[in-house]
């Protein structure tokens, strides 16, 4: 049967189809459709776990019980997932465990672009990368048998084009009936990862990796198509099918297998053509591995280091080097395409983050429009991964720091301890919090931070498509679950000065942050109100009172969509508008020309 699969929804089915028992992921774009999908089906445990080293070692725990597991995350989320990783990769494994990393070139929704290639080869674990949805559904069955047969984690790499874009797939299998029952098996020597037992351990992955050498040169998947011999072109992943595109009559050598690669394929297939080209995205990796065999091979000298690959960018780089006589892909001379006006990142209309952010802002800038030393009396706030990050944008300008998962908290310690003069809050939201705030929060109180840390409750995981977390109470099958009370957790950790607050209460807001930085110690205030999107919040529509508008502009500076200037006075978008859901706008008002339409 055929189906249309982007490659997230075909590896969620390849795993099924290939019998994972357990499934856990953080979410993450580009990764977080493969749990969505796997949530779905029936005889699977799925979970969203805390953070992504949560959701492997309970991958690494099931196969440790003998059945098949299934870890998923972005790129980032497996440098959080690192400990695991490599440990798994020394213990080993009994039942098969797969861990999917989905880089994301070009940073389309990261803080930051890595090529996690790198990671497989430090840990000394077997990965392998599709080149379309078919290979992607495909990979899976093979995935877990060369796990379960050599004893090891497999990392399957993705980038983001494999996981989003639809390909036509084959799909020719059913649910294994024939499942392993979970049993563990007691092996203190291959589990307890004391000295005595790591020693040995370490032993055995070297062996492993020199089995795995001689198992790929003939994988199946790997694939040598001669074409005109003057050019022969090593390429993987999405890049191949680039590169495809682009040299139409060359040979190619596709890996798929790209640790360990096939040494003795690569070599012949270098002997086959007069000079081998590279393609690949990001770093020079295959680049590298060809020139330890000292085979003469070229890539990165025209084709770009940084970003995604897209088949003009392979085109225009093999022009400059000489390769194409002549562009192949290029547009006939015309009009130039209509250039849609620009539109920066915004909160949405309704958002329960803008409300605080507003008053940061308010409280903490005195000229956010200014970058440069931090004044007197100024407010340092340090911010996370989330949707709130957009704060960072005008009209809001509220934030200073964004790096990493929980960043915020530790990095606030850090400017206090450092002996900055300026106060310091820390802003994340409930799922990050969750995910690696703890942490940190743990860390203030042990430590005595005198920092005030904002966690914006709007009761999902907005960012990547309003996954549940623990304290959401809904699990990733949909199921009831115990909701983790975040003020009770708080207070739990020590913090003795907890605040609850409603998010659209700005008055509210500004007093308990003044209150907050005032005090000696740690604070924590819970900013609380729904996500609109997630939470399906309406509420009675605003309108702006043309007459009692006094083209201020105030307005405008809270970001929300809903809000524009038509011959310079305010207007309300009612079709956008959340009105009584939210009033943000009429509390910022001087004049109080805005409020409810039918008043």
């Amino acid at each position: 049967m055929k189906q249309l699969l982007s490659g997230n929804e075909a590896m969620a089915l390849g795993a099924y189809h290939a019998g994972v028992v357990v499934a856990t992921a953080y979410p993450g774009t580009p990764s977080t459709e493969i749990l969505e999908n796997l949530a779905r089906r029936d005889g699977i445990y799925a979970e969203w776990s805390t953070n992504e080293k949560v959701a492997l070692e309970v991958a690494m725990g099931a196969a440790y019980g003998g059945v098949r597991a299934l870890a998923s995350m972005k790129h980032v989320g497996l440098n959080v997932a690192a400990d695991p990783f490599f440990a798994a990769s020394t213990t080993g494994i009994i039942g098969g465990l797969v861990v999917i990393s989905c880089d994301d070139p070009g940073e389309h929704s990261s803080q930051g672009e890595q090529d996690n290639r790198h990671l497989a080869k430090f840990a000394k674990v077997p990965m392998l990368e599709p080149t379309n949805s078919q290979e992607a559904y495909d990979l899976m069955d093979w995935l877990f048998k060369i796990s379960e047969e050599f004893d090891t984690p497999v990392l399957l790499r993705a980038t983001t084009r494999i996981s989003h874009c639809k390909t036509v797939v084959d799909v020719s299998r059913e649910r294994k009936a024939d499942l392993k029952q979970p049993a563990f098996t007691r092996s203190p020597s291959k589990f307890v990862m004391v000295p005595s037992n790591a020693r040995p351990r370490r032993n055995l992955m070297e062996d492993r990796i020199v089995k795995l050498s001689s198992y790929v040169e003939s994988f199946p998947m790997n694939e040598m198509i001669l074409g005109d011999r003057k050019i022969g072109i090593v390429s993987c992943g999405v890049a191949y099918q680039h590169a495809r595109e682009v040299f139409k009559n060359a040979s190619f050598l596709k890996l798929v297998t790209t640790y360990p690669i096939p040494v003795n394929l690569v070599r012949r297939f270098a002997k086959e053509v007069e000079r081998v080209i590279v393609i690949e995205e990001l770093d020079p990796y295959l680049e590298e591995a060809l020139h330890q065999l000292g085979i003469p091979a070229t890539g990165k000298d025209f084709i770009p280091i940084i970003g995604e690959l897209t088949p003009e960018i392979v085109e225009q780089g093999a022009i400059k080097a000489g390769l194409l006589p002549s562009p192949k892909l290029a547009h006939k001379p015309g009009a130039p395409a209509p250039q849609l006006p620009a539109r920066r990142p915004q909160l949405c209309a309704g958002c329960p983050h803008v409300g605080t952010e507003y008053v940061l802002r308010q409280l903490c800038f005195q000229n956010p429009s200014s970058p440069g030393p931090i004044k007197k009396g100024e407010v340092i706030v340090t911010s996370d991964i989330g949707c709130y990050t957009l704060g960072v944008y005008p009209p809001l300008s509220a934030l200073d720091t964004c790096t990493c998962m929980g960043a915020s908290i530790g990095q606030a310690i850090g400017l206090q301890k450092a002996g900055v003069p300026n106060k310091v809050v820390a802003v994340l939201g409930d799922s990050t919090f969750m995910h690696s705030g703890i942490t940190g929060l743990v860390d203030a109180v042990y430590n005595q931070g005198d920092i005030t840390v904002i966690i914006l409750d709007n009761g999902t995981t907005a960012m990547t498509g309003h996954q549940g977390h623990p304290g959401t109470g809904i699990s990733a099958k949909g199921t009831k679950a115990t909701a983790v009370k975040l003020e009770k957790l708080v207070e739990g950790l020590g913090v003795k000065n907890v605040n609850v607050v409603n998010a659209f209460d700005l008055k509210a807001i500004e007093s308990t942050i003044k209150r907050c930085l005032e005090a000696e110690g740690p604070s924590v205030i819970i900013s609380r109100g729904p996500c609109p999107l997630n939470a399906k919040v309406t509420g009675k529509p605003f309108k702006v009172d043309a007459d009692q508008c006094t083209s201020c502009n105030t307005c405008l500076d809270i970001g929300c969509p809903a809000i524009s200037l038509s011959d310079d006075k305010a207007v309300i978008d009612a079709g956008v508008c959340l009105g009584t859901a939210c009033g943000i706008c009429a509390q910022v008002c001087p004049q109080e020309a805005i409020s409810e339409i039918g008043k």
